[in-house]
């Protein structure tokens, strides 16, 4: 998809609605639509009260009832989290059997349908998660098997994606969901900017386990450094020589590889070939082919990746 191409992203509000399980992720398709992604942004409500409380307390008005909208496999729409006392009442499902009818009517559109936290509640209540993988937060793990027995629930995942189905696991890690449909959407290079604009350096993907290279090296704010790191994963299938880095951000080659190692902890060697065994596990596991990865991963040969991988998967 292009920056020309227009689509809709759809947050629901329920009532004492997670805060940041959708603020941040709405924060994100902000920053893209300042960056020249034709956006617009929808807040539904459950129910014709079209103004909610977080659970923090803080007022949003100006809803939407939901009933408005019929969504299609170009929207997206996410679903926050909410206080449990309302998720685990038989009364708040059949206060809201109208909603549940609808998600389950929106989902035969192909929509694009994600939840954060304990929004998959929500989807699990609408049977749209019977035969689906998906994740939610760590506390409610088995209580979500067992109210739901259809639903393959994956413990150790920050964002699980199942056909038109994404979900995330706790709060914090809805950021780290919308920014991965950004990239789904607009391209690596234009998440990156996003990413870089609201001061969010790990970029999981449903593949990645919960410290993954970005996050573990990513924590720092040299600009410099982060301009590097940039230019090593955007370029992976380029041979990129430190010297071209390193006049990139106006340094030495020998000031670089110091600032690099004590800013990171790790070398500009040692933090390319990690990146190129994710990016090649990752491609390996799509069934793409070891000289394909080998290639992407700007490698020689397919022994060159395997030795890669024998270093590093040990």
């Amino acid at each position: 998809m292009n920056y020309k191409t227009k689509f809709r992203v759809f947050f629901l509000i329920p009532p004492e609605v997670q805060l940041l399980d959708f603020a941040g992720p709405a924060q994100l398709f902000y920053e893209a639509k300042e960056y020249g992604a034709d956006i617009d942004v929808h807040y539904l409500s459950l129910d014709k009260n079209l103004q909610q409380s977080s659970s923090a307390g803080i007022s949003m008005g100006n809803l939407e009832f939901f009933e408005r909208y019929r969504l299609n496999k170009e929207d997206l729409l996410f679903i926050p989290g909410l206080e449990s006392h309302l998720l685990l009442s038989e009364q708040f499902k059949q206060k809201h059997s109208l909603f549940f009818e609808w998600l389950k009517t929106q989902n035969k559109t192909g929509v694009k349908i994600c939840s954060v936290c304990t929004g998959a509640y929500l989807m699990g209540m609408a049977g749209v998660l019977d035969e689906k993988e998906c994740t939610t937060h760590w506390k409610y793990i088995e209580d979500f098997k067992n109210r739901f027995p259809r639903t393959k629930v994956l413990s150790d995942r920050l964002i699980v994606k199942d056909g038109n189905i994404y979900s995330s696991a706790g709060v914090s890690s809805g950021i780290d969901l919308a920014l991965y449909i950004i990239e789904e959407l607009l391209g690596p290079v234009f998440a990156s900017k996003i990413a870089k604009e609201v001061v969010i350096y790990s970029r999981r993907t449903p593949k990645d386990p919960q410290l993954s290279i970005y996050l573990r090296y990513r924590n720092h704010l040299d600009n410099r450094i982060h301009m590097v790191q940039d230019l090593l994963s955007q370029h992976l299938e380029e041979k990129v020589k430190v010297e071209t880095l390193a006049e990139t951000v106006h340094m030495s080659r020998r000031n670089l590889t110091r600032l690099f190692k004590n800013t990171t902890g790790i070398t500009i060697g040692d933090y390319l070939d990690q990146l190129r065994t994710e990016r090649a596990t990752q491609l390996l596991s799509n069934g793409s082919k070891i000289s394909a990865a080998a290639q992407a991963c700007g490698l020689k040969s397919s022994n060159q990746l395997r030795a890669l991988l024998k270093k590093h998967q040990r």
